[in-house]
């Protein structure tokens, strides 16, 4: 077939923000087979293949993609699965535009081919034609425990598997799947995609404990006793970071972690929730990244009058993905940018400590910020505009700036050393830590990062650990 030379993408079908703001259906709906095949056709498959370069998985994107144009659906996606346990998930929640597609020549004179988007329409149409389950292969005889059911953690399962590896997966929460399930919502993510992905692993062999706190329940000294040879550490950075600002103890604050999880894995979102969160009133949600689009939308879906991002820089500077930030512009949410919260003030009766009312928000001051010089990472500082102080009416306010490495793990294992920062010290070409047989990868090593480094670290601890257990 002659090659598709439109500079733009087949736009992605999505429920109309007006539908989608009060519903916690997927937004995106998907490729159709004859979009699929002519956003193919927009790949010059070119020699040198830059887009793979981008891919922290190195997918082999022009082969998948030549296949799609073949209309061979199930043939990309086995071209897919070779290098991703997770494709239906990438395909939703990797920043393609900052990564594989960033390198795409097409989006010299025009816009990148739709790589993401074509990778999920693959994962999807194999998920509603295949017919049979992966088959576990032949044991190898060894065992290794991952701890955490992220990203990196199945993904780290799922190439261990491949090669015959007896591999036992402990998650905290009562559901696999780690922030696939609670921190990212369901109209990004449906979790029944995850649970597919998780029950592919089981399929090949792979165990899942569930209500497994490691460092808890049992500690990383305590899964060698039993019999676990090499041991991958993938638990995440669910340590919420806040602002140290007054106030942040009143009743209707929250981090955006649990905010996600009540609503995600708790249920808040129903009518008669056992853990409400909010109903109604107006919110503020501090913070400019992913996790923040997804608080300030997941908030206007569970019925917020009026929903605000406060951010201390520009738009220029918004570390969320760019069609994240116009989805949650489209429904309605109002960002207010260049300023920062300075407090946030509640309603508080020290006469009368049965008043309901004692500790609940009533507004957020902030204060005006303008763009100085750069700072150590190229971005221009924010400082503070005197006297330009202001109160937004709120009643709950979402704090969204970033989490750290829950330091449960490192305390309760013997010779594991951490960063400043709480993350886990690994050798980068391996994986490894300071402990012998025990590796590392994902946010408990870098932070709060994407799905996709997160998969890439446990491709790396995988094979890593391949070559430990076959010396």
């Amino acid at each position: 077939m002659a090659p598709n030379m439109n500079p733009k993408k087949n736009p992605m079908p999505a429920q109309e923000p007006e539908v989608r703001a009060h519903n916690f259906f997927e937004v995106a709906t998907g490729y159709t087979e004859e979009m699929a095949i002519d956003e193919a056709l927009r790949c010059l498959t070119c020699k040198n293949m830059p887009c793979v370069s981008g891919c922290p998985v190195n997918i082999h994107i022009p082969e998948f993609i030549s296949k799609i144009k073949e209309g061979d659906f199930e043939g990309a996606y086995q071209i897919i699965q070779e290098t991703s346990s997770l494709p239906a998930i990438c395909g939703r929640v990797c920043p393609q535009e900052s990564q594989c597609e960033s390198k795409c020549i097409r989006g010299i004179k025009g816009e990148p081919v739709g790589i993401g988007r074509l990778e999920r329409f693959v994962a999807d149409w194999h998920m509603a034609h295949a017919t049979e389950a992966p088959k576990a292969p032949a044991s190898n005889g060894h065992k290794v425990a991952v701890v955490g059911s992220g990203p990196s953690g199945l993904t780290c399962a799922g190439d261990l598997a491949k090669k015959g590896y007896e591999v036992t997966v402990y998650e905290a929460l009562h559901t696999a799947g780690g922030v696939l399930v609670y921190g990212i919502p369901e109209f990004r993510l449906p979790k029944a995609i995850v649970q597919k992905e998780v029950d592919n692993l089981t399929a090949m062999g792979v165990k899942v404990e569930t209500n497994m706190v490691i460092g808890k329940t049992l500690t990383v000294d305590e899964l060698f006793d039993m019999g676990f040879e090499a041991v991958y550490i993938a638990s995440g950075a669910g340590l919420p970071n806040f602002m140290g600002i007054p106030g942040e103890a009143y009743k209707g604050v929250y981090s955006a972690n649990e905010f996600l999880t009540r609503s995600n894995l708790m249920k808040a979102y129903q009518d008669a929730p056992v853990t409400p969160i909010m109903k109604g009133g107006k919110v503020a949600v501090v913070g400019g990244g992913n996790v923040a689009m997804d608080a300030a939308r997941t908030a206007l879906r569970l019925g917020a009058e009026k929903v605000y991002i406060v951010y201390r820089r520009s738009l220029e500077e918004l570390p969320a993905r760019k069609e994240e930030v116009e989805h949650a512009m489209e429904e309605g949410i109002e960002f207010l940018l260049l300023n920062n919260p300075v407090e946030i003030l509640g309603y508080n009766n020290p006469d009368d400590r049965r008043d309901p009312k004692n500790g609940f928000v009533t507004g957020m001051k902030c204060i005006k910020m303008e763009l100085g010089e750069p700072d150590e990472k190229g971005r221009r500082r924010p400082v503070a505009i005197p006297g330009s102080e202001f109160v937004l009416d709120v009643d709950t306010v979402v704090i969204s700036i970033g989490t750290s490495p829950n330091p449960l793990i490192k305390d309760t294992t013997k010779g594991l050393e951490v960063n400043s920062r709480g993350g886990i010290i690994v050798e980068d070409a391996t994986g490894a830590t300071t402990k012998e047989g025990v590796y590392a990868g994902g946010d408990a090593v870098t932070g709060a990062a994407t799905v996709i480094s997160a998969m890439g670290a446990g491709k790396l601890a995988a094979k890593s650990i391949d070559e430990y257990l076959s010396k």
